[in-house]
Protein backbone atom coordinates (compact mmCIF):
# COMPACT_ATOMS: atom_id res chain seq x y z
CA UNK A 1 0.00 0.00 0.00
CA UNK A 2 1.57 3.79 -1.15
CA UNK A 3 1.67 6.22 1.26
CA UNK A 4 -1.31 8.96 0.82
CA UNK A 5 0.02 12.80 1.27
CA UNK A 6 -3.45 13.95 3.36
CA UNK A 7 -3.84 17.87 3.04
CA UNK A 8 -5.97 20.27 5.44
CA UNK A 9 -8.90 21.02 3.93
CA UNK A 10 -9.03 17.82 1.90
CA UNK A 11 -12.13 16.07 1.31
CA UNK A 12 -11.91 12.20 1.70
CA UNK A 13 -14.34 9.06 1.12
CA UNK A 14 -14.52 6.80 3.79
CA UNK A 15 -15.34 2.76 3.76
CA UNK A 16 -17.62 2.86 6.75
CA UNK A 17 -20.12 5.92 6.55
CA UNK A 18 -20.94 8.03 9.90
CA UNK A 19 -24.68 7.10 11.32
CA UNK A 20 -26.23 10.27 9.65
CA UNK A 21 -25.20 7.98 6.61
CA UNK A 22 -22.59 10.28 4.70
CA UNK A 23 -19.25 9.01 3.82
CA UNK A 24 -17.75 12.41 2.79
CA UNK A 25 -15.59 13.87 5.30
CA UNK A 26 -13.39 17.29 5.53
CA UNK A 27 -9.34 16.96 7.22
CA UNK A 28 -9.45 19.19 9.09
CA UNK A 29 -5.95 18.45 11.49
CA UNK A 30 -3.78 15.74 10.19
CA UNK A 31 -0.71 14.55 12.51
CA UNK A 32 -0.37 11.13 14.46
CA UNK A 33 -4.50 11.74 14.76
CA UNK A 34 -6.85 13.31 12.10
CA UNK A 35 -9.34 15.80 13.07
CA UNK A 36 -12.28 14.54 10.07
CA UNK A 37 -15.50 16.61 10.52
CA UNK A 38 -18.54 14.75 8.86
CA UNK A 39 -19.68 17.10 5.37
CA UNK A 40 -23.33 15.62 6.32
CA UNK A 41 -24.24 16.81 9.68
CA UNK A 42 -21.34 18.57 10.62
CA UNK A 43 -19.78 16.70 13.63
CA UNK A 44 -16.30 16.45 14.46
CA UNK A 45 -14.24 13.27 15.57
CA UNK A 46 -10.87 12.65 16.41
CA UNK A 47 -8.84 9.45 14.74
CA UNK A 48 -6.13 7.51 14.47
CA UNK A 49 -4.07 7.75 11.18
CA UNK A 50 -3.72 4.22 10.87
CA UNK A 51 -7.54 3.93 11.03
CA UNK A 52 -8.26 6.61 8.38
CA UNK A 53 -5.57 5.11 5.95
CA UNK A 54 -6.97 1.89 6.65
CA UNK A 55 -10.50 2.59 5.46
CA UNK A 56 -9.60 5.50 3.18
CA UNK A 57 -11.51 4.88 -0.48
CA UNK A 58 -10.47 8.03 -2.26
CA UNK A 59 -11.02 11.51 -2.64
CA UNK A 60 -14.39 13.10 -2.95
CA UNK A 61 -13.94 15.92 -5.85
CA UNK A 62 -17.62 17.79 -6.99
CA UNK A 63 -18.19 17.98 -10.53
CA UNK A 64 -18.94 21.30 -11.41
CA UNK A 65 -20.52 21.10 -14.75
CA UNK A 66 -21.86 24.15 -15.73
CA UNK A 67 -25.16 24.54 -17.90
CA UNK A 68 -25.39 27.12 -20.79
Amino acid sequence: MEKVDFQVGQRIIMKKPHPCGNQVWEIQRVGMDFRLKCEGCGRSIMIARKTVEKGFQGFFEEKNESFS
